[in-house]
């Protein structure tokens, strides 16, 4: 392929999966990249029609990872690692998907590279440098970009009362399980129905919340539960918190944290899922909770599960890689 010197190669790994397809759609209308591979092992050859463009899948082993400037790796949870260490190996920098490499997962480049940083540049001016200058970067999971950046705030602030548990429930769409074939994913076995999975504080995206609540100083226990809705996408999120005193305007603290921020919106409504979905934003409220002996907020957040909770903002953070505006190829 022919690219202009302003024009950045992409490769997609695990291209044919939900959040690979989206990363190919959206780097098809990026005013600065350009795609030069994706990679899908078992539909080698076929075609996917995405961002309006014909794409045609490639074996992983037959491309060429040097042609790339950027590559995001959509593939499984233990198998990403692997590939993101050969693509930085070749120069190019690396958008994780994965889970391989976030906080309390537990995993590193062989390479002697220290942990790498944590994509989710509105946690905090120090997040977003250390992606600004990353050559890999561990894109954050759905469900934590849905709780944590609702709850960053409060902690930055010294709000979330020490000791004290966070209950977290979040309702996503089934795209967040993937598009392999599994029986309770099926249509028939979906439509009509609303459940729980993961109970008992069992969710693997648990890990990396308590090591970025961690992080960050939080002194809490978090009880997460997980829901299946019969939509395809979104996730909307429910978090109890009990504060070290009262808020008389909770949303005041929301709005000054996250001033100047293009893709966090705080709003007096309850968000919606059809607010958010197709769209790479954290839609977020909160309110003081009545009849409780301690003060206790509740914080609504809404987001697209495959846009802001996976290729949205691997996009948005290959932007901040590679010096580009932030919000280009973005739908805010």
């Amino acid at each position: 392929m022919h690219y202009n010197v302003n024009t950045i190669p992409v490769g997609v790994l695990g291209a044919s999966g939900y959040a690979g397809r989206e990363i190919c759609a959206l780097v098809a209308r990026h005013p600065r990249f350009a795609l030069s591979f994706a990679t899908a092992n078992e539909q080698r050859g076929q075609r996917l029609r995405a961002g309006g463009r014909d794409i045609t899948f490639s074996a992983p082993d037959d491309v060429r990872l040097e042609d790339a400037e950027v590559v995001f790796s959509a593939l499984p949870h233990g198998a990403s690692l692997t590939w993101v260490e050969r693509a930085a190996s070749a120069g190019a920098r690396v958008i994780d998907l994965s889970s391989d490499l976030r906080p309390g997962n537990g995993g590193a480049p062989s390479s002697g590279r220290t942990a790498v940083p944590y994509g989710m540049p509105e946690l905090s001016a120090a997040t977003r440098a250390r992606i600004c200058g990353a050559q890999i970067v561990a894109n954050p999971g759905c469900y934590p970009t849905s709780i944590l950046l609702a709850l960053a705030p409060l902690q930055a602030s010294g709000l979330i009362a020490s000791g004290s548990t966070i209950v977290a429930n979040a309702a996503s769409g089934v795209s967040g399980a993937g598009n392999a074939p599994k029986r309770e994913l099926l249509f028939a076995e979906v439509s009509d129905d609303y459940r729980a999975y993961g109970v008992g504080n069992s969710h693997r995206h648990l890990h990396e919340m308590r090591a970025t609540l961690l992080s960050i100083g939080a002194d809490t226990d978090l009880v997460f539960t997980p829901h299946l809705l019969p939509v395809s996408r979104g996730i909307l999120s429910t978090i109890t918190v009990t504060l070290s005193e009262p808020l008389t305007d909770p949303l005041a603290l929301f709005r000054r944290a996250y001033a100047g921020e293009p893709f966090m919106e705080i709003t007096e409504d309850q968000p919606s899922l059809r607010d958010v979905v197709h769209r790479n934003v954290v839609r977020i409220t909160a309110t003081m909770v009545d009849g409780t002996r301690q003060p206790t907020l509740l914080v609504t957040s809404a987001i697209d599960n495959l846009m802001k909770g996976a290729a949205g903002q691997a996009v948005q953070n290959a932007n901040l890689m590679c010096g580009v505006d932030e919000c280009a190829g973005l739908p805010a």
